[in-house]
């Protein structure tokens, strides 16, 4: 029986990075979590034989992100992923391409004094940025996102002419609490874009068509979310969606001789739906290697 090294890469896995920019007395931050991850034909004896003549150490991999964070600064996680990922297909030879994945957290102005600090923050969360970046012989290709944006509806959400059988015992609603951690991706079909404008564009129809839209159910909130995003950026072929039904179930106050008309609710941890949906305009290009090999990050 004979083997065959299949799908390979290998990285420097979440390297910690808070970028301060200090040109005026009003600081700015951007704070994120880098993978790298390399590909090539060239790893391979490192794999079979342990040669490691053409292996980047992914030391070097941690030490080029440090330093390309003050050489190029960080427009936005989506352009300093593909500084990273252009600089280790183009500029190192073994390389044949490369996966960057980012987190970003987002930190707000504080308060002080009757108007925003200019050198304090306070953490914006659990709400995570994500990018991840591909370069390599199918292109370059740019997935933006954002993952664990938690949303709440106290109404304006139904469930209800469901398929049932001798298992079901959930009862229909056309009122009840609705709650999700939306992740999302989207695929960006060109490299020119004002990428941390478009991400407060996405983020903003993402939470308008949630809070706005009398869903049906979730499967139904997803689709609107995703088309919304698809017709406000151009730039976008394609969205990808994951929502996790965090479920609210109204506490029976009866044994206490009490009403609860949707007022007081178990908040439940687990088991959840889980609902998923991908988007993607008729004519979206090839995704070639975009959606391959996962870091692990994004």
């Amino acid at each position: 029986m004979a083997y065959i090294l299949g799908d390979h890469q290998y990285g420097k896995a979440e390297n910690r990075i808070v970028r301060v920019i200090r040109d005026t007395a009003r600081h700015e931050l951007r704070d994120l979590n880098v993978t790298t991850a390399l590909r090539g034909t060239a790893f391979e004896p490192a794999y079979l034989v342990g040669d490691q003549t053409a292996v980047l150490p992914t030391d070097t991999q941690k030490n080029t992100v440090y330093a390309f964070a003050k050489k190029h600064g960080i427009d936005s996680p989506e352009a300093f992923g593909l500084e990273l990922a252009r600089h280790f297909v183009h500029d190192v030879d073994p390389i044949d391409g490369a996966r960057i994945e980012i987190e970003e957290y987002a930190w707000d102005r504080a308060v002080a004094g009757g108007g925003e600090h200019d050198h304090t923050w306070v953490r914006r969360g659990p709400e995570v940025r994500t990018a991840a970046i591909t370069v390599d012989a199918t292109g370059e290709h740019v997935i933006g996102g954002v993952k664990d944006l938690v949303l709440l509806k106290s109404t304006g959400s139904e469930f209800a002419g469901f398929l049932t059988d001798e298992y079901t015992t959930l009862e229909e609603t056309h009122d009840r609490v609705m709650a999700t951690a939306i992740v999302a991706k989207w695929r960006f079909s060109t490299t020119d874009v004002d990428w941390d404008a478009v991400f407060a564009v996405i983020r903003t129809h993402l939470i308008e068509q949630f809070a706005t839209l009398q869903s049906l159910a979730l499967q139904q909130t997803l689709w609107h979310m995703g088309t919304a995003v698809l017709d406000a950026v151009p730039e976008i072929c394609e969205i990808r969606l994951t929502a996790p039904n965090k479920h609210h179930f109204v506490v029976d106050l009866a044994p206490f001789s009490l009403e609860n008309p949707n007022e007081v609710f178990y908040a439940a941890d687990r088991p959840y739906g889980l609902i998923e949906a991908t988007i993607l305009r008729d004519d979206a290009p090839p995704a070639g290697d975009a959606w391959k090999f996962s870091a692990g990050l994004a």
